[in-house]
């Protein structure tokens, strides 16, 4: 598409997150050929931009502290329904507090920030699995800032992909129930959002995505047994309906031939 490739470190959980793994995945990366035209952006380094939005949030009563504890929230996910692969629906619990509750409750403990999801539904075309729609307060109000003041994925994203100048977001399809918080988070900051492509996960033997828990090897490891660039390249692209062999293909060939047209919806 002409476009620019911007690499971009997600590193808000500063737990998770170390410099160690960033710079294995741009070596990777690098050997791949996968070459990014700008970054790497830090999340961990923009959290002014991030704090101006939510005032902007905050100034238009878009949010409101929550007191809920993990507990609270684990005990949502044996409920019968209201679950997506965000999580529990949130039921409101800390919605409509008095100045009075709210300031009684900061004596316990500190709160997350949360957004006022409009109630109103949510649509758009995926370039790959097609018209998506949302029904309205799909998955409840969110998280846009954690008790301890760690940035949620939502807003740190949608200001990221807002300034940053987004035109095309391709992921998993794990994350398609985040869109709607997206798309509702660009409609109140004023920006339309880019288009979307979620693309389906590559399932291990045992029916969970591909990861290290279900002895999944990582690029490096695959690189040190010897495998080429061109046979990883190869198994990704017929495994994801691209090329219509496992045959080893260089990523010069694979761009010829890419469309996203030819990305299958199956789980693989």
């Amino acid at each position: 598409m002409k476009g620019s490739f911007i690499l971009r470190m997600e590193d808000n959980d500063t737990q998770r997150s170390k410099q160690e793994y960033a710079d294995q995945i741009m070596r990777d990366m690098d050997w791949l050929g996968l070459h990014w035209d700008e970054g790497p952006f830090y999340q961990s380094q923009r959290t002014e931009l991030y704090e101006s939005a939510l005032q902007k949030l905050e100034s238009a009563g878009l949010t409101y502290p929550c007191f809920c504890s993990r507990k609270d929230l684990q005990a949502l996910a044996s409920a019968p329904h209201g679950i997506s692969s965000e999580g529990p629906d949130y039921p409101g619990f800390c919605r409509d507090l008095s100045p009075e509750e709210q300031e009684a409750n900061r004596y316990e403990k500190d709160p997350s920030i949360r957004f006022r999801l409009p109630h109103k539904s949510y649509s758009y075309n995926d370039l790959i699995l097609g018209e998506q729609l949302f029904p309205p307060a799909f998955g409840g109000d969110f998280v846009v800032k954690r008790a301890d003041g760690m940035w949620a994925y939502q807003l740190a994203c949608t200001v990221d992909d807002i300034e940053m100048g987004i035109t095309h977001v391709l992921r998993g399809a794990d994350l398609v129930d985040s869109t709607p918080r997206q798309l509702a988070l660009m409609d109140v900051l004023g920006h339309t959002p880019p288009k979307y492509a979620h693309s389906p996960l590559w399932m291990g033997e045992d029916g969970h995505r591909l990861s290290k828990r279900n002895g999944a090897k990582s690029i490096n490891q695959l690189r040190m047994e010897g495998r080429s660039k061109e046979e990883i390249l190869g198994a990704i692209a017929y495994k994801s309906g691209l090329t219509k062999s496992k045959k080893s293909i260089s990523l010069r060939d694979l761009l010829e031939q890419f469309t996203l047209e030819k990305i299958s919806m199956r789980q693989v």
